[in-house]
């Protein structure tokens, strides 16, 4: 087996750490939660969401990997082999997000090559779904392949196939290039931004604070929601990451340095796009409210009409989308970083080049779906799933496997054994009970949204298949892949429960609860009468008595 690579330097780690962290979701998330959540007010509960679940959930898993020298899977199965499925479901999670991250990135790609020529101006919102995306009526009419975003799609997959090629030696040195050219590009475009008309009414927007939404609990759900997605945490990169770090390196410092840096990065972000947003509005002679959006809806849309109307726009234009593309790239190939890590694990006599091979192979060809004339649809149902159920039900699962099974005071004395900067009571208190329970709320609040609204009107079928079905095959492939005997006895359990729900989508959540009622109580007797009688003949297996 080959030795296992090192970052040559504590620099390269933080970069790459930090690269993964800031995301599209830093420029086109975090300033419009803020604006719609109290302006300047959300910075509190931001704050206080990325001290006790943020910061201590990533430090978690950076000493997840740190300890095992491995990957999320094997990292998990070192503290208990009946965990290691979760490690899988944080990978595969994290390689469905992928597949449609690349859509998103030849978006930009097309966006970028047009720039010189700016042919969306004067009637952006008809050229993005028109033009660009050639966008159907429904998920269900696919329509056909969008060819230019496939090959643009393509191209990403070969960009990252050639970054990862050679390990932490490839990543660290694209890294130390692409990390910090968005910095200097969102500097160009705030100065841009600030010298016209209109910018200082919208940073006023962004950072007035409403005092009363902070009663709002829902608010506070959004603070924990930010700061858990924008952090990368339950993928699995930060623990293949920290798996290829040097002994006795300060983690609670690294950690706490990638948290800060990702959070001002978002901060700063908002700087940006309200400057912009408030020149748009000086120039439309409209409020900032009316052309504020979010996701897709700010990055090709509100922001190329803004550009549009602006001096210099095809330069500008050009710099906005190449800063989309650096700001995707490094978290695109952590993604991919932490399925080849996990797999190398698992197969350490297989070549990393044959692994990352197929790996975009197979990414390439399931993100065809998010290239389509449907792949809007798609790609908006399937992110739901992932982020509110995957994301969210990894990191639940990582606080319990980490208090329950580790211990967290074994694991702060590691961690305390190389640091300037000691964890202490607010860390293990976070990790207990703050971060379970605000998780937890959090999927409480989804699932009763899902059941009584059809998430944004898409039809059964679709939602069925994109986002409970795509969500229960990454459970289900986790659970194939862990080398345990009693694995068929929770995938049954498991389908069992995505039963339970179909029926609440298709009858009524009443027949739904009536078989769950019935089901865990009968099944449990059943259960019980059966390992007794396969004890006392001396047919239950070994792994099931621990």
């Amino acid at each position: 087996m080959a030795t296992r690579q090192l970052w040559s330097s504590r620099t390269a780690f933080l970069l790459a750490a930090i690269g993964s962290a800031v995301g599209l979701g830093n420029l086109w998330r975090f300033p419009y939660i803020a604006f719609k959540n109290g302006g300047g007010a959300f910075l509190v509960p931001y704050f206080v969401a990325l001290l006790t679940a943020g910061i201590p959930l990533l430090l978690a898993e950076y000493a997840f990997g740190a300890r095992s020298k491995t990957g999320a899977p094997h990292a998990m199965r070192n503290i208990s082999p009946r965990v290691e499925w979760v490690g899988w479901w944080a990978i595969l999670t994290g390689f469905m997000i992928l597949t449609y991250y690349m859509a998103v990135m030849a978006w930009s790609w097309f966006y970028m090559i047009k720039s010189p020529s700016l042919p969306w101006a004067g009637d952006e919102k008809n050229y993005f779904f028109s033009n660009v995306l050639q966008l159907s009526d429904g998920p269900m009419q696919l329509g056909g392949i969008v060819w230019p975003l496939a090959i643009a799609a393509l191209a990403t997959w070969v960009a990252c196939y050639l970054i990862t090629r050679w390990g932490t030696k490839s990543v660290g040195a694209v890294v130390k290039w692409t990390v910090p050219l968005p910095y200097l590009l969102l500097i160009i475009l705030l100065v841009h931004g600030i010298m016209r008309a209109g910018a200082a009414e919208g940073l006023i927007y962004y950072l007035t604070p409403t005092w009363d939404i902070l009663k709002n609990p829902d608010v506070w759900m959004a603070a924990y929601g930010q700061v858990f997605f924008s952090l990368s945490l339950g993928f699995g990169v930060m623990i293949a990451y920290a798996s290829y770090i040097k002994n006795k390196e300060d983690l609670p410092w690294q950690a706490t340095f990638c948290a800060l840096s990702n959070s001002a990065t978002e901060f700063f972000a908002g700087f940006v796009v309200f400057a912009i947003l408030g020149a748009l509005a000086a120039v439309l002679n409209t409020t900032v409210p009316e052309v504020v959006a979010s996701g897709p809806g700010l990055a090709f849309i509100a922001f190329p009409t803004a550009l549009a109307a602006l001096p210099f726009a095809k330069f500008f234009s050009f710099i906005f989308f190449l800063m989309l593309l650096s700001l995707g790239i490094d978290s695109a190939f952590s993604l991919l970083e932490a399925a080849v890590t996990a797999i190398q694990d698992r197969y350490p006599d297989m070549k990393r080049a044959r692994i990352l091979f197929v790996l975009c192979l197979v990414g390439f060809l399931i993100g065809l779906l998010f290239v389509t004339k449907a792949g809007l649809y798609w790609l908006d149902i399937v992110d739901h799933w992932m982020n509110s159920y995957g994301l969210v039900g990894v990191g639940l699962a990582e606080a319990l496997i980490l208090t329950f099974l580790l211990g967290t005071r074994k694991l702060r004395d590691e961690l305390n054994a190389n640091t300037i900067r000691p964890v202490g009571l607010i860390w293990e208190l976070s990790l207990w009970f703050i971060t379970p329970v605000a998780l937890t709320i959090t999927i409480i609040l989804s699932l009763k949204t899902e059941f009584t609204i059809p998430y944004e009107g898409y039809p059964t079928t679709a939602l069925a298949l994109g986002g409970w079905g795509v969500w229960s095959l990454t459970i289900l492939v986790a659970m194939l892949l862990q080398k345990d005997k009693m694995k068929w006895v929770k995938i049954l359990g498991f389908l069992l429960i995505v039963f339970i729900i179909l029926l609440a989508l298709k009858v009524s959540a009443a027949v739904a609860m009536g078989v769950f009622g019935g089901t865990v109580l009968g099944g449990g007797l059943l259960w019980l009468i059966a390992i007794d009688w396969m004890n006392r003949h001396k047919m239950l297996p070994k792994s099931a008595k621990k």
